[in-house]
Formats: C-alpha cells, sequence, structure tokens
C-alpha cells in the first residue's frame, strides 16, 4: 500500500464493514450544534477485537471540544485495552475524507498495536467507498519524549 488507497466498501473484510457501520452508526448521535458537522469513530482493539465507539461533542468556547477519535479512546483505555489494532471514521464531505485531525492522530499513537501502526479507514455514510490508511501515513513521525513502555509499567 502507498500511502492511501480508495476501496469499494464491498471489497473490504467483515471486521472492517463492521467497524465502518459502528462509526456511521454511532456519528448519528454526534452532538455539534455549532458547526453541524457530525463524525463517528470506531476503534478495534488488538486484544479480544472489542470495538468502542465515539462521536464529536462541540462546546460554544469550541476549545473543550471533543472530537469523535477522542471519545472513543478513553472508554476503551477504561477497560484497560492498549493497543488498537483498526481505526474507523465516518463523516461526509462532498469531495474529501475527513481524517482525524492532528490531536487525535497523537492520541491514537499512544495505542498503536504490537506491529507499531494502526489501519485507519476512512468513510462517507453512504459506505460506498472507502479510503485505507495506516496511522503512520497520516503521522509519520510522532512525538515520543520517553519509552513507553516504562512508564507504563511505573503507573501500575
Amino acid at each position: 500500500m502507498d500511502n492511501f488507497q480508495i476501496v469499494d466498501f464491498t471489497s473490504l473484510s467483515e471486521e472492517v464493514k463492521k467497524l465502518i457501520r459502528e462509526a456511521v452508526e454511532i456519528r448519528t448521535r454526534a452532538y455539534c450544534p455549532y458547526s453541524n458537522f457530525a463524525v463517528g469513530a470506531a476503534i478495534l482493539t488488538e486484544e479480544d477485537s472489542k470495538v468502542y465507539t465515539g462521536f464529536n461533542i462541540e462546546n460554544s468556547t469550541l476549545t473543550p471540544s471533543i472530537c469523535a477519535e477522542r471519545a472513543a479512546v478513553p472508554r476503551a483505555v477504561c477497560d484497560g485495552y492498549l493497543k488498537f489494532k483498526m481505526v474507523a471514521v465516518a463523516a461526509h464531505q462532498n469531495d474529501s475524507y475527513t481524517a482525524p485531525c492532528g490531536v487525535c492522530r497523537q492520541t491514537l499513537s499512544e495505542f498503536c498495536g504490537s506491529d507499531g501502526d494502526i489501519e485507519i479507514y476512512l468513510s462517507k455514510p453512504t459506505m460506498d467507498k472507502v479510503l485505507c490508511t495506516k496511522l503512520s501515513n497520516l503521522l509519520p513521525l510522532s512525538f515520543v519524549s520517553y519509552k513507553k513502555d516504562s512508564v507504563i509499567n511505573n503507573c501500575k
């Protein structure tokens, strides 16, 4: 795979299609009265293949708004999942796909699976075509200021 490819939804594995459907479904619950731009995200954990969803939640002062991906991450982490296999993001843009913002990319990089990356699937609610990529393509030089494993072990 180069940086990304756009494929037909029907060509994807059942696991990926289910994840995208979850992102599209949760998107309908987004709280976005200011932008009217609803986004849904679904995360698949590496261990146990559990799905955690989230949607964007806006605030009138904008800064405390929460992106869909960052709404899903703490739900997984609260249940003890620290490695993600794949993420689906669903939003509607006429001429493009909605990728995670920079803060969400960096947040997701904290929870890369055992192969050091996360598969990313970007879809519109119509689920006809899907942009497939990896987090490493979206965030090639993620910020790391310490050895993550030693910090996680010290927190226990």
